[in-house]
């Protein structure tokens, strides 16, 4: 059973540039996988791996300065869903292109799980979704606002261009796991608004907790690694990832003209050249033949 933990934090960090190789020692030397970022603001990222080298690598994080006070959400996987590790130097560890947001000066009202389906049932609460349209095409909660952007770089602009549909209403902000409602919340409150919320620990944390008899989510929860998708409980869910345009795939999808495992979709077929789908050909050659090794393509998803 191989360990996953989710975790970001928001910390000012000096010389995150210095922090980069030790930390990727720590998660080579505990056979550690994911992908981890790290700027000035903090450190983000998704990890997997035995129980000993995940607490290794949480134990090296939280010695970080400002970061002893980090959280990560927990779940598991039957296969290592990452290929390999990677642990990059970011401008900013989630990309709002903002230079004024700051969530260590404040953010939205934390709700914990239990308490948000009373949070976004309420009549002059208007529950909006931050993620991509990719993730929200395949589960979101019943009511939610999609906001349709291609990136989280998009949404102040989103923002400005529907800022007036709000007035008199209470926010309600959510994510995968938390990180970009640190930023979204605030960014609201610049703009002047009294009462802004958002779901303490994200998509997963009430997936979670919350038991599904009692749940207000639809769908599947898209995942940054190769279990492309979770679902209650944080079992793993049915999507697969395209590779030509890296979108999650549902069993319906993959029933569609245009699919071709890893190579492309309903979605990508037609914009992919033949040079692109006979280079994506190949690459899923090798993947299958280092299956039928026993190993682990390094171009595998994730």
């Amino acid at each position: 059973m191989v360990t996953i933990a989710a975790l970001y934090h928001f910390t000012r960090l000096d010389d995150p540039a210095a922090l980069v190789a030790p930390l990727r020692a720590v998660c080579a030397a505990g056979g550690v996988k994911g992908s981890l970022l790290l700027a000035g603001e903090g450190v983000n990222g998704t990890i997997a791996g035995p129980r000993a080298g995940i607490d290794a690598v949480l134990a090296h994080l939280r010695a970080l300065p400002g970061c002893n006070a980090l959280e990560w959400k927990e779940s598991h996987a039957a296969e290592m869903p990452f290929g390999r590790i990677k642990v990059r130097l970011k401008r900013e560890i989630v990309t709002m292109g903002q230079p004024d947001i700051d969530p260590r000066a404040r953010v939205g009202h934390y709700v914990e799980p239990r308490d948000w389906n009373t949070l976004i049932s309420a009549p002059d609460v208007a529950v909006i979704d931050t993620r991509n349209a990719y993730e929200v095409a395949i589960g979101t909660f019943e009511g939610a606002i999609d906001p349709g952007t291609d990136s989280f770089r998009a949404f102040p602009a989103w923002w400005e261009a529907n800022r007036h549909r709000f007035h008199n209403k209470r926010i309600a902000m959510f994510c995968t796991g938390g990180i970009r409602c640190e930023k979204s919340t605030n960014y609201l409150l610049g703009q002047g608004m009294a009462e802004v919320y958002h779901l303490k620990g994200g998509i997963l944390k009430y997936l979670e907790e919350v038991p599904e008899a009692d749940s207000l989510w639809q769908g599947a929860c898209f995942v940054f690694d190769g279990r492309v998708s979770v679902g209650h409980g944080l079992a793993e869910g049915p999507h697969l990832l395209c590779h030509g345009c890296r979108r999650p795939l549902s069993p319906e999808d993959r029933a569609r003209p245009g699919y071709e495992e890893g190579v492309s979709c309903h979605r990508c077929a037609a914009d992919l050249t033949e040079a692109q789908k006979a280079r994506f050909r190949e690459r899923q050659r090798q993947v299958r033949l280092a299956a039928a090794r026993g190993r682990r393509h390094l171009g595998t998803d994730g």
